[in-house]
């Protein structure tokens, strides 16, 4: 779907404000508390957490740790289209916007804005109309799509086929999991009083990037910094063709479930019809 960012709004990762589990194991100084060798010691489940500069915790060869038994390191979701079938709820306040410019929104244009951001989002939306924006206007478009779509979420968000299933299978078997989005905090917070945030040990915003959104990889780099773990040992979820960019430019290996494009064959890429019947033992044989 389009899932829209407004620009960064929150601090770098090594801020305490990012959610481990919801809260950072934190010294007396406020930093990442340390055991004796210097390395950043584990949350209380036994999970890793980031060093003081926001790197994740490294064995002495600089290298982060991965599991040994061959499961991922970690499991990063991404949410619209993946786990919830919100795309058809945010087609609402896009067309309703396309016909409050007096235009209309053609399904291709729609479909070239999935798993994009606001800008790309609203380039491609008054470029369908005919207009030319001036920045009052974007900053205007981004609040009202924003507010009705938070509306739209707030009557309900359906589950795509067998997400929660796997997510709590997934959760159940101890691996971290991260929730990667290029929707905004505010809107995510919402959607996480569907899905459920004791699920995830870290959620990554679309807003939280810097600008640097899918299909750029820094949204998934980040969830693997904060998790304390190298990417490349990691299975992202993704829908899209944006979202399997970035994640495969993270270097994880992506579990591709399309739901409303398809996603070109490639690299790093599994392809399933649906989270039916996907665990762990699924996602490490990945």
């Amino acid at each position: 779907m389009s899932e829209l960012d407004r620009g960064p709004t929150t601090p770098s990762d090594g801020d305490p404000s990012v959610r481990l589990n919801g809260r950072p194991a934190t010294a007396s100084d406020g930093r990442p508390a340390a055991v004796s060798d210097g390395r950043p010691a584990a949350v209380s489940d036994g999970r890793p957490a980031t060093a003081s500069d926001g790197r994740p915790a490294a064995v002495p060869d600089g290298r982060p740790t991965a599991p040994p038994d061959g499961r991922p390191a970690a499991v990063l979701w991404d949410m619209d289209g993946t786990l919830l079938d919100s795309e058809k709820l945010w087609d609402i306040p896009l067309y309703e916007f396309a016909e409050k410019l007096g235009g209309t929104l053609s399904l291709e244009t729609r479909h070239a804005m999935v798993g994009s951001n606001v800008p790309t989002t609203l380039s491609l939306l008054y470029s369908e109309v005919g207009l030319v924006p001036s920045q009052d206007d974007l900053d205007d478009a981004a609040v009202w799509i924003a507010r009705r779509t938070e509306e739209v979420f707030r009557t309900g968000l359906p589950w795509r086929p067998g997400a929660r299933e796997a997510l709590r299978a997934v959760r159940d078997a101890g691996v971290p999991m991260a929730l990667v989005t290029s929707t905004e905090r505010a809107l995510t917070e919402v959607a996480l009083d569907t899905i459920g945030r004791d699920l995830f040990d870290v959620t990554v915003c679309g807003d939280e990037v810097d600008g640097h959104n899918k299909p750029l990889p820094e949204p998934y780099l980040r969830a693997a910094r904060l998790l304390g773990v190298d990417a490349a040992d990691c299975v992202a979820v993704e829908d899209s063709p944006t979202g399997v960019a970035s994640a495969v430019g993270a270097g994880c290996t992506v579990l591709v479930v399309p739901c409303d494009v398809p996603v070109g064959q490639g690299e790093r890429r599994v392809f399933r019809e649906s989270l039916v019947g996907v665990d762990l033992a699924v996602l490490s044989a990945l």
